[in-house]
C-alpha cells in the first residue's frame, strides 16, 4: 500500500539520490511514490488534543485511514467518528472527498479503557441501587405510567374477563394506549407472523421474531386489565408499552408474540 509500507527497495538508486531524501518518513513515502505513481497527501490528524502529522494515499479509502488512525491512537475503527466536512464515507477514497494538502482529520472517540475508567464503580453501584428501587415499586406506580394511567380507563377499553384465559379474538385489540397517552390497537396476523400496532397515524407492522420479550403487570385497582410491553431492541428503553390490556388475553399475547402459541 501506499503511505504506510516500506516502498521498494533502495538497489539500484544513485548514491546521491539517497543522500537528498534525508527524513526517514520521506524516503518511505517517495518510495511509494515513484513505485505505484500514487499521489500522497498531507493531514493533520487532531484526536483528544494530540496532533499527528499523517501522510497518507489519496486513492485510499476513509476505511484505510480509520486503520491508520488506530495505529496511531489506539481507538479501535469501529469506536471512531471521523470527520472531514461532515462525517468521512468509509467507502470513499480521500480524492473522491476532495481532502487536499494539510487538511484537518477530526477524530471523535474513546478507546475501552477510557470508558471503563468513567464508568466508576461508585456510579455502578448507584445504578444498581436504584434498579432495586425500581423492582420494588410496582410498574403501575412509576412517574412514567401514572401519567397515562391517572388519565383513568379508555371509554372504548374492550370488557374484560376475570379468572379466564381466552384465546386471541379474531378482530383487533382496540380501546388502549400508548405511554404518550395516544389510542392504539394490536392486530395479531398470525399467517404473516406479525404483530401491527396501529396509532392514528400509522401502523408498525412488527416480524414476531423480532420482539425480544413481552412483559406486562396487572394495574392497582383494575385487576382486571394490564399494563404491558413488547421489547422491541436489546435494551429496556425499547419498551413499547400498552396500557389496559383485558386480562383474559394476556397469555395468549405472550404465547403469540414469543412463539409458544397453539393451534386451539
Amino acid at each position: 500500500g501506499c503511505g504506510g509500507g516500506g516502498g521498494s527497495p533502495a538497489a539500484g538508486r544513485s548514491p546521491e539520490g539517497e543522500e537528498r531524501r534525508e527524513p526517514p518518513q520521506a524516503s518511505v513515502s517517495n518510495g511509494g511514490d515513484e513505485d505505484g505513481g500514487r499521489e500522497l497527501v498531507e493531514l493533520k490528524v487532531i484526536w483528544n488534543k494530540n496532533k499527528y502529522d499523517v501522510k497518507f494515499c489519496l486513492d485510499s479509502t476513509g476505511a484505510e485511514l480509520k486503520q491508520k488512525i488506530h495505529s496511531l491512537t489506539g481507538l479501535p475503527p469501529a469506536m471512531q467518528k471521523v470527520m472531514f466536512k461532515g462525517l468521512l464515507p468509509e467507502e470513499k477514497t480521500l480524492r473522491e472527498i476532495k481532502v487536499t494538502n494539510g487538511a484537518k482529520i477530526m477524530v471523535v472517540g474513546s478507546t475501552i479503557n477510557d470508558v471503563l475508567a468513567v464508568n466508576t464503580p461508585k456510579d455502578a453501584a448507584q445504578q444498581e441501587v436504584k434498579a432495586e428501587e425500581n423492582k420494588k415499586e410496582p410498574l403501575c406506580r412509576q412517574k412514567q405510567h401514572r401519567k397515562v394511567l391517572d388519565k383513568g380507563k379508555p371509554d372504548d377499553v374492550m370488557p374484560s374477563v376475570k379468572g379466564v384465559q381466552e384465546r386471541l379474538p379474531t378482530v383487533p385489540l382496540s380501546g388502549m394506549y400508548n405511554k404518550s397517552g395516544g389510542k392504539v390497537r394490536l392486530t395479531f396476523k398470525l399467517e404473516q407472523d406479525q404483530l401491527w400496532i396501529g396509532t392514528k397515524e400509522r401502523t408498525e407492522k412488527l416480524p414476531m421474531g423480532s420482539i425480544k420479550n413481552v412483559v406486562s403487570e396487572p394495574i392497582e385497582g383494575h385487576e382486571d386489565y394490564h399494563m404491558m410491553a413488547f421489547q422491541l431492541g436489546p435494551t429496556e428503553a425499547s419498551y413499547y408499552w400498552v396500557y389496559w390490556v383485558p386480562t383474559q388475553y394476556v397469555d395468549a399475547i405472550k404465547d403469540t408474540v414469543l412463539g409458544k402459541w397453539q393451534y386451539f
